[in-house]
């Protein structure tokens, strides 16, 4: 028996058995399928994190396996890393959900903006230790960077959550699990978008994200693999990083097409960079969504209005609501929620995917952020 989501367009794969499931959403168990759900316009619930799930992996996480000690989570001290600027559409998102999801829950909450900032990040998660921070949940900023400030929650027996993007180490260990999406899925989502836009032919230039952390190494990878095993005909003619940021974006985008004129097809793996591509091509007279087709990764508000309008040609959600269910994580990791203790070191969301079909709807349904 496992979990699956229904509502969303794209069904990803969640390493969750079904009787923990029912405990981190009081949702029902499901027969899943191996092809991606019909894509829709969203339920209207404000697109709130859903779990899809296809089994187990490995024995659970508990508080008594990591070695922390025993904890009230509604009498704790909650710490926040965020990884990057909340002028980001996502990372404010994201801010917000766990900000919310505290207060709801009456946890007092200290948290950190690391500005995508390596060392800063380190030094926030330490900070917010000596401050007494009792358990922590980071958005890493990078994968391989943060072992000195892990390493020291680890000695002092805080347990760590990660959200969004994995980290180096062993789980149940080094920290709890992780939370997100399926990225290696998501990109060979968007290149069958692209795919199909172009018929299979052309010439595509790739918007990066930055180097250092699994969301880019997958987004990158996946959509390559995706290229090569059922689009021969296109070929990638420029690849290069833009940091997830909109004005680097912007930057490579006009670099690009001053190298590349003749390309018809961008794949940004995040939307920032690709609002930035979009100024980009305008200002080179061309017209995005007719003289070059758009893809990108994220599920923006802007992003899906530009492909309800025929601007972009799709773009695959990465839902940053990560508070309901982080939190959730926790009281089963402390094993406060009356089943038995533990949480999945992996655990991976459904995520939606807006096409021309379903983009407006979308809009209208609250399922955008």
């Amino acid at each position: 028996m496992v979990l699956t989501s229904h509502r969303r367009g794209l069904r990803v794969t969640a390493v969750l058995g079904c009787a923990l499931a029912s405990v981190l959403l009081a949702a029902g168990c499901a027969k899943s399928a191996e092809s991606p759900a019909p894509a829709g316009g969203g339920s209207g619930n404000g697109g709130q994190q859903e779990v899809s799930g296809s089994g187990a992996s490995g024995p659970l996480c508990s508080a008594a396996q990591y070695g922390a000690p025993a904890l009230d989570l509604t009498k704790a001290t909650v710490g926040f890393s965020q990884s990057e600027s909340t002028s980001n559409p996502f990372r404010a998102t994201e801010t917000k959900s766990i900000t919310d999801e505290a207060a709801k829950l009456g946890i007092k909450l200290i948290q950190r903006n690391a500005n995508a900032n390596v060392p800063q990040q380190n030094t926030d998660i330490e900070d917010m230790i000596a401050q007494g921070a009792q358990v922590l949940i980071v958005a890493p900023e990078n994968s391989d960077g943060l072992a000195p400030a892990f390493a020291q929650a680890k000695a002092k027996h805080i347990p760590i959550l990660t959200i969004d993007r994995t980290v180096n180490g062993t789980a149940c260990s080094d920290f709890i699990g992780f939370i997100g999406s399926d990225f290696l899925g998501q990109a060979k989502l968007a290149a069958d978008d692209l795919g199909g836009a172009l018929n299979g032919q052309g010439s595509v230039a790739v918007l990066q994200g930055t180097s250092g952390n699994n969301v880019a190494t997958d987004r990158t990878n996946g959509f390559n693999q995706q290229l090569s095993a059922k689009y021969p005909g296109i070929k990638v003619v420029a690849s290069q990083t833009a940091n997830f940021d909109q004005a680097t974006g912007q930057k490579v985008m006009e670099q690009i097409l001053q190298s590349n004129p003749d390309i018809t097809g961008v794949y940004a793996e995040n939307d920032t960079m690709a609002l930035g591509a979009i100024q980009a091509i305008r200002a080179a007279g061309k017209t995005p969504g007719k003289d070059i087709k758009i893809v990108a990764i994220d599920g923006t508000e802007q992003c899906v209005r530009n492909v309800a309008s025929g601007v972009m040609v799709a773009d695959v959600e990465t839902n940053p609501r990560f508070g309901p269910l982080a939190f959730q994580s926790l009281r089963k990791f402390y094993g406060g929620t009356g089943e038995p203790t533990g949480v999945p070191t992996t655990v991976i969301i459904s995520d939606h995917h807006f096409t021309s079909t379903n983009a407006a709807d979308a809009l209208k349904n609250g399922d955008v952020y």
